[in-house]
Formats: structure tokens, C-alpha cells, sequence
């Protein structure tokens, strides 16, 4: 993949530790097929540094930050102090994914008498990455597949194969909606209003459930990928419901609770 073969200035890369000598680190791109890279000891740590071996080592895992590519003489100047504790742990976590993506791609390749090489320029060219259409698969299948335009055997192996592995966290919002209406089918346009509200949101990674608590009180929970749907997804059911009773001439409202669902 071509856009791939070099690394952009600013990226933070992983590499691995080849050879350490007194004043600078030679280290191969991970991402990058290998590629060469150095670590001048003013990039390694910051402060004065009487032993370069203190800081860095051959066959460690590192993540740098590209100083500058000279691509018509081959040199990738990195640097190791840049990279905070945050940023590395991310990164990492990032190229652990994107490492395990790249093995399910094989499989699904192997699976589908699919040229690996092509699967992954067509996934790339349209994610950029690999680990984040199986998140979306999981999520928002039908969007994610039509998007990619692969094949149906393609695109069967690849839902089986992002089902079977990727786990994506959720959190739950929960809420009262107080719905009265007393038309002489107040009971009917209650129910037609909590099948309006339940229907809302039923795609995307986002579920709504409701459960009777008592008249006028019914409890709605949205459980979505992260917090900004679900706030989002239980403001747009509970409104739908809210409609329905007010266009009978009843009354609604939503009262949501405090946040206290967690990632899982």
C-alpha cells in the first residue's frame, strides 16, 4: 500500500530496538515493513545522559515521534523523549489492535479465496485502518458493509469474523418518562407512544428498552457504544414518545437520571 510505505513527520511510529552504539539508536519501523530509523542520544531522554544504555536497549518495544523523513536518502529521524506516558500507552494499545485487524483480514482472505493484498487496500483506502471497520461491523453492520461494496462472501466472513472478536464497551442512560393522556383511548396512544419511543435508535450500536413502573410512570434505558449517543438516543425517544401523547391532548415528560452506567 503505497500511502503506507513512509511514515509522516509529527507520527508517532512503534519500533524495535536493533542496535544501540554510544551517541544513537538504530531502531525498524514496525508499521512500516521494517524500515530504518534513528534515535540521536539528544532524542532518547531528556537531561544529560551519561549512559545511553540507561534509557533504551536492543530488542525493546519503543514509540517515537517522526522528526523528519528524507525519503531519497532513506533516513527516519525519531524521537523518544518527545512521547509522553499517554501517548505511548495509546499508541501501543492502537498497534495492538491494528496488529490483530490485520491477522483477521488474513483469515478472511484465506476464507474467500480473496487476495489479501487487495482486501486490505480496499479497507484501508476507505478507514485509513483496519481495526476500526470490525468495531463498526459490530455496531453498525448494514452502513459498514455497504460502504466497503465487498462481496456477499466477503462480506458474511467478515461480520462472522469481527463477531466473534471484537468486543465493544457500552453504557446505559436511564430515565423516567411520565406520559398521561385521558382521551377515551388514553390506553391506546400510551402503548402506540412507548412502541414510537422504542422504535427510535434501534440501529447504530444503540438499543432502547422501557419497562412499566406504575401509571403515569414508565422507565426508559438506552444502552449505546459511549455516552454521547445515549444521551442523545434517550432525548430522541423519549421526545417521539412525548409527541405521540401530546398530539392526543396528553401530557409527557422526560426526567433522566444522573450518569451511572459504565463501560463494559
Amino acid at each position: 500500500m503505497q500511502d503506507r510505505e513512509w511514515p509522516q513527520e509529527a507520527e508517532l511510529v512503534v519500533c524495535t530496538v536493533d542496535n544501540v552504539k554510544d551517541f544513537v539508536a538504530f531502531v525498524s519501523l514496525d508499521e512500516y515493513n521494517g524500515r530504518q530509523g534513528l534515535i540521536p542520544i539528544s532524542e532518547v531522554a531528556r537531561g544529560w545522559i551519561k549512559y545511553i544504555r540507561d534509557h533504551i536497549r536492543e530488542g525493546q518495544k519503543v514509540v517515537c515521534k517522526v522528526l523528519n523523513v528524507d525519503r531519497t536518502r532513506g533516513h527516519i529521524d525519531l524521537s523518544l523523549k518527545d512521547v509522553n506516558d499517554h501517548q505511548r500507552r495509546e499508541k501501543i494499545r492502537e498497534w495492538k489492535s491494528e496488529s490483530k485487524a490485520h491477522k483477521w483480514l488474513g483469515f478472511v482472505a484465506e476464507q474467500t479465496g480473496t487476495a489479501a493484498a487487495e482486501l486490505e487496500e480496499t479497507i484501508y483506502a476507505k478507514y485509513g485502518a483496519f481495526y476500526p471497520v470490525f468495531e463498526d461491523l459490530v455496531v453498525d453492520p448494514e452502513p459498514t458493509l455497504k460502504k466497503l461494496g465487498l462481496s456477499k462472501k466477503v462480506s458474511e466472513i467478515l461480520l462472522k469474523v469481527a463477531g466473534e472478536n471484537v468486543k465493544v464497551p457500552h453504557v446505559e442512560v436511564t430515565g423516567h418518562l411520565h406520559l398521561t393522556c385521558t382521551s377515551p383511548d388514553g390506553i391506546t396512544v400510551i402503548r402506540n407512544a412507548l412502541k414510537k419511543a422504542g422504535a427510535e435508535q434501534k440501529t447504530g450500536g444503540v438499543d432502547v428498552e422501557l419497562l412499566y413502573l406504575g401509571a403515569p410512570i414508565y422507565r426508559i434505558k438506552v444502552i449505546a457504544p459511549d455516552y454521547k449517543k445515549a444521551e442523545k438516543a434517550i432525548e430522541k425517544a423519549g421526545n417521539a414518545a412525548i409527541a405521540v401523547v401530546e398530539k392526543a391532548g396528553g401530557e409527557g415528560k422526560l426526567v433522566k437520571k444522573p450518569k451511572s452506567g459504565k463501560s463494559q
